[in-house]
């Protein structure tokens, strides 16, 4: 796993052959997973909406897209100042927002969500939206860590539904998760794989299974790296040393625990330890818990398996 910022001329092009017939975009929630989606296909030469609960929400994507927009432009165009004004206004004039979910999927061709991680709140927007939407709008979920199945059971499109697993952050991580559930036809999932192709990334098939490829690996790596300090195995310096020079991992495992949020992979675990209570991999970690419950998050809050400086990014 690489948080490397590679910039690839072909991943931010402004006319690629559009994927299938999905032209109009709609990516209900705006946080940083919703805005990476949704300035990736603005790029791409999608017409994108965005949907937000607010108009502070709604400020608070289209800042953080403008602002990554020009970093990406700054890398593209480096010594062509007007070339780099004009890619970021003719992305950003395929970028629209709403704070009217029902209006902003009439005449979509694919919703993304990319909403916090309740099944209750999925299952209350794609109900919303079921009956509103065309019939032909594909929904897909981005969600990393809760069954596809299971938010699709309230729907009436299972054979239009599938997930779109993106990785933080989006307009720099090369993978896509194309998750399929037994009632996902073959036109959908052929659409949504060359969606994702037409936004440069590389798509790879996963069943419905916890955490599909990459978190149901990562995850049980980080818990067993947290046992494994736990019992006094090892300091999390030495396995993240180890990690990084005996596997060639990029970053150690408690590195990157705290880089992601040690309240997100507690919370992953917890849901699949619920789900999958006999799963030894899955059980609740005590020294994770105390962790979390002290708020020592990692480095949003400062300090996690390790201490950050306030200045820290």
């Amino acid at each position: 796993m690489t948080f490397q910022f590679l910039v690839l001329n072909r991943y931010f092009s402004s006319s690629p052959a559009m994927a299938a017939a999905i032209k109009n975009v709609t990516v209900i929630g705006g946080g940083l997973m919703g805005s990476g989606i949704a300035q990736v296909a603005a790029q791409t030469g999608h017409r994108v909406t965005v949907v937000e609960v607010n108009e502070n929400a709604i400020e608070k994507a289209k800042n953080g897209i403008q602002n990554s927009l020009q970093r990406v432009a700054k890398k593209l165009y480096k010594d062509k100042p007007a070339d780099a004004e004009t890619f970021v206004k003719e992305t950003l004039s395929r970028l629209h927002t709403s704070l009217d979910l029902k209006d902003a999927v009439k005449d979509t061709d694919l919703v993304v969500e990319a909403i916090v991680e309740n099944l209750d709140l999925k299952h209350k927007l794609f109900s919303t939206i079921d009956s509103v939407a065309p019939n032909h709008t594909i929904f897909a979920s981005n969600t990393s860590s809760l069954s596809i199945q299971d938010i699709a059971s309230v729907t009436k499109r299972k054979d239009r539904f599938g997930g779109l697993h993106f990785f933080n952050p989006v307009p720099v991580m090369k993978l896509l998760e194309v998750i399929r559930i037994p009632e996902t036809s073959d036109e959908t999932y052929e659409k949504m794989t060359a969606w994702g192709k037409a936004l440069g990334k590389t798509t790879i098939t996963c069943k419905d299974t916890p955490g599909f490829v990459v978190n149901r690996l990562l995850v049980p790596l980080l818990a067993e790296a947290v046992r494994m300090l736990e019992r006094g195995d090892a300091t999390a310096r030495d396995i993240d040393t180890a990690m990084k020079l005996g596997a060639s991992h990029p970053m150690g495992p408690f590195e990157l625990a705290d880089y992601v949020g040690n309240d997100t992979t507690k919370f992953i675990l917890d849901g699949w330890h619920q789900k999958y209570p006999d799963v030894e991999l899955f059980k609740p970690i005590p020294l994770l818990t105390k962790l979390v419950e002290e708020g020592k998050l990692g480095l949003k809050t400062g300090e996690g398996f390790y201490k950050y400086d306030k200045g820290t990014k």
